[in-house]
Order: C-alpha cells, then sequence, then structure tokens
C-alpha cells in the first residue's frame, strides 16, 4: 500500500496515536515541508523519546517544519515550544482539525476538559501498515493514581456505531484484512451515545455489517468491564482474533488499591480462566508496572507470579514513572534501581513464558497477516512470524511453522 504524498510522521506510544497520524497525513496531504512528531506521554521516558525524535528529525532534515502534537505537547507545550527546533505545537484536538494545518500560529492547543467530540475524519488508507487502526473511543473518565493520559485525552467519548462501520468498510474496500479497534479505555465505549450501547454491541454490529471483514482485533481491554456479550463474542467469533491485551498493571491487592483500579487480582485471573476455558487458543497480553511507590518485595512477588497465573504471553512491562501532577507522586516512592530490578525481574518472566508458549507451535500452519517487507507478520494470536519466500503484504498467507526463537517463529508458505 504506497504511501500518498504529504508530511513525514513520526507516530509514538499507542495504536490510537497510529491511527490519529493517518489523520494527520490526510489533513496535511500536499505539505512534504512538514515533519510531524505526534508525541507520547504515558512515562517520563516516552517524553524523553519525544524530543530525541524532535532533535533527530530536525539533524535529518534541517530544511523542514516541525510540528510537535500528541500527548506529551498538549500536557506540556510550552516545553515543546521553547525547544529551538520546533515551528509548531498542536494538541490533541486540534491536530485532527483541518484549520490547524491551514493556520500559522505557533502554537494551538485546546483545553481537553472541554472537549465532546472524537474522530471527525475518515482516512483515506494507513500508509505503510497491514492493518487498519479505527479509533472507536477517545478520553478516559478513570482517576488510576498513576496516569497523566486523562489529562492529555479528555473525557472519555465515542464514536457513532454507523461511522465506524463505514470507515471499516471503507478500510475493507482499499484492500485491508485486518482492523483494530482502537481508543484509550476501550470497554467504556458507549456510555456517552443514545441507548448507552456497550463495545460487545458494537462489536457485534462490525461482524454482521461488514461481512467482508476478515479479522477483527481489539486493543487494550478493562479486564473488569468484558461483559457477557463482549466474552461471547471474543470466545465464540472465529473474526474476532484470538489475542487480548489486558489492563491488568500489577497482581497485587493493595497495590491494585493504591492504583484505584477497579479489580482484584482474584478477578484477573479468573477472567483469564474463563476465556481458554472457552477459546484455549486466545494468547494475553498485559501491561504491567514495576516499582509503584509503596511495593515491598512480597508485593512485587504477586506481580511476578501474575505472569503464570495469568497465562500472559505479551507482556508490556515498565518500570513506574512518577508523572507531576499525579497522586501516585506523591507517595513514598521505590528508588530507582529497584524499580528497574523489579522490572528485569519481570521481564525474565515474561520472556520465558513467550518462549514456551512459541515451542508449543512448531509444526502448526498459521494464517499469517503479512507485513512489510513480505516476509514477516502475525498469526490470529498475535504470533510474530518470520517466513520464507516473500508474500504480498497486506495479504493473508498460509504458513507451515518450522522452529521457534524466544521471540518469533520462523517458518516457510504452506
Amino acid at each position: 500500500m504506497s504511501s500518498p504524498s504529504g508530511p513525514e510522521i513520526i507516530s509514538l506510544g499507542c495504536r490510537l496515536n497510529i491511527a490519529e497520524s493517518e489523520t494527520i497525513r490526510a489533513l496535511a496531504a500536499g505539505r512534504e515541508d512538514l515533519v510531524v512528531v505526534n508525541s507520547c506521554a504515558v512515562t517520563n521516558e516516552a517524553v524523553k523519546q519525544t524530543r530525541v525524535a524532535i532533535r533527530r528529525a530536525a539533524k535529518a532534515r534541517p530544511d523542514a517544519q516541525i510540528v510537535v502534537t500528541g500527548c506529551a505537547a498538549q500536557i506540556d507545550p510550552a516545553s515543546f515550544a521553547a525547544m529551538p527546533e520546533v515551528a509548531r505545537v498542536l494538541g490533541n484536538v486540534d491536530k485532527l482539525r483541518p484549520e490547524s494545518w491551514a493556520s500559522a500560529e505557533p502554537m494551538l492547543v485546546t483545553d481537553m476538559s472541554r472537549v465532546v467530540e472524537t474522530a471527525p475524519h475518515l482516512v483515506s488508507a494507513f500508509a505503510g501498515h497491514a492493518r487498519a487502526f479505527v479509533e472507536v473511543q477517545n478520553g478516559c473518565d478513570h482517576a488510576c493514581t498513576f496516569c497523566i493520559i486523562p489529562t492529555g485525552r479528555g473525557p472519555s467519548r465515542s464514536v457513532p456505531a454507523g461511522l465506524v462501520i463505514d470507515r471499516i468498510a471503507r478500510a475493507i474496500e482499499l484492500g485491508h484484512r485486518e482492523v483494530v479497534l482502537t481508543g484509550v479505555d476501550l470497554t467504556s465505549y458507549g456510555h456517552d451515545l443514545p441507548g448507552q450501547p456497550s463495545l460487545g454491541l458494537l462489536v457485534e454490529r462490525i461482524l454482521t455489517h461488514v461481512p467482508t471483514l476478515p479479522r477483527l482485533r481489539l486493543s487494550s481491554l478493562d479486564s473488569i468491564e468484558i461483559d457477557d456479550r463482549l466474552f461471547e463474542l471474543v470466545t465464540g467469533e472465529a473474526r474476532v482474533m484470538p489475542h487480548l491485551h489486558l489492563s491488568l498493571q500489577a497482581g497485587n491487592d493493595l497495590i491494585l488499591k493504591r492504583m484505584k483500579r477497579r479489580h482484584s487480582r482474584a478477578q484477573s485471573v479468573a477472567i483469564v480462566e474463563r476465556l481458554l476455558t472457552a477459546r484455549p487458543e486466545i494468547a494475553i497480553g498485559a501491561d504491567l508496572i514495576a516499582g509503584f511507590p509503596t511495593e515491598d518485595e512480597a508485593m512485587a512477588a504477586d506481580t511476578l507470579a501474575l505472569i503464570d497465573d495469568a497465562h500472559i504471553v505479551h507482556a508490556h512491562i515498565f518500570p513506574y514513572s512518577a508523572r507531576d501532577g499525579t497522586p501516585a507522586a506523591r507517595m513514598p516512592q521505590v528508588p530507582h534501581p529497584l524499580r528497574r530490578e523489579r522490572a528485569a525481574r519481570l521481564r525474565e518472566a515474561a520472556a520465558r513464558r513467550r518462549r514456551d508458549w512459541l515451542a508449543t507451535q512448531i509444526g502448526a500452519t498459521r494464517d499469517v497477516l503479512v507485513e512489510r517487507p513480505g516476509t514477516r507478520g502475525h498469526a490470529p494470536d498475535f504470533a510474530d512470524i518470520h517466513f520464507s519466500p516473500a508474500a504480498e503484504p497486506g495479504s493473508i498467507a498460509r504458513v507451515r511453522v518450522t522452529a521457534a526463537t524466544e521471540t518469533h517463529l520462523i517458518g516457510q508458505l504452506a
């Protein structure tokens, strides 16, 4: 799928940013003089990487105008405007408005607390991506004590099902074989729409009204909000990919309470067991934070054990990052070296679990969504597969798994 002419876009962070980067590409079509850095602010390291990306872009393209947008720019616009490399700063809502890209204002940052709309634009294609990312929800109404993202994204708001279905149908027309539903708090979908439709109802409508959609994938879910309708769809519908990424964060009840999460450790384990009983091929992913304030060794051990107890094979592990303005930043802090040590332990356990899981797939034949350059892709359970000979990027290829490494599978086209 060829890239249209337009700005160079550097997209950092979540899948929602990827979706919005393609909207930016459409809105700024023809502006080849721009480099747009769509930033992330989930951790201090993410903000640091945004600054690194800006400086690298300025060095690589000294004649280009650098526009910084995304969560880091929304939360602290003045600090990015002060960087000599930066020409303009746009907020998270402003980056999706056509008038922002026609304006020369050096800083346009709307107060997110006043925002009521989301996903106002339909992009024509997802340049360079085998799968299409469709935003169905934005913002968050929860108040997790470690999280700064509600400041950057605003209140939870949903896209009406009709518009979502139209976007997915258009993505299929353009040749995409897999669609990913994205959002900041995906399982809160629908509470602000007439009749308060659930995420499960949205998925059901998509499958009914876009019968040509081969593969539907969900981004991160809050496990406590997986209701019966959504459970039935992810366990019983073949077109819904058997890969669920859960926002678990920790495996100790006191830490979960101090995070202001709404689930317990037992509930996390129970939902995974229910899912795997109903559909054993589901692969579980999870976000886990190491070294949250007040965490002692016993609490850390509970989170470490959760990797096995919740069958986690796709782990995203972060040392706790204190963000100014969040309640957790005022709690007693775990020393940085200990946070890093605990994160390393979690990563080691997650790598072992993933290695063992991949080894069980040797000899299987998988349907792989082919990604660039045509010699790798992902199976329905999101196992990373490298194969030969090359296949057409964007197609779905049958691949026989012949070997496994610690991180990915190796195969041959069947």
